[in-house]
């Protein structure tokens, strides 16, 4: 697996799986979509840890720089 993510991609997924689980620790989501927003929250989390997002490979992107 060639590194497709930027770190700016990265720290994007981070806040917005970070933010899905402050809305289901708090109760405001709940049920199907915890459980939904659960699944990309921990798929958020899991590319970028990895550097790799699968979905880019089809469309050709790229967001790492050439420097990372």
């Amino acid at each position: 697996m060639k590194k497709n993510m930027g770190s700016t991609d990265k720290i994007f997924r981070i806040l917005i799986a970070l933010v899905i689980g402050g809305l289901y620790y708090t109760e405001i989501i709940s049920g199907t979509t915890a459980l939904v927003l659960g699944a990309f929250a921990v798929i958020f989390l899991l590319t970028s840890f990895i550097s790799f997002c699968p979905l880019y490979l089809p469309f050709g992107i790229n967001t790492k720089n050439k420097t990372e």
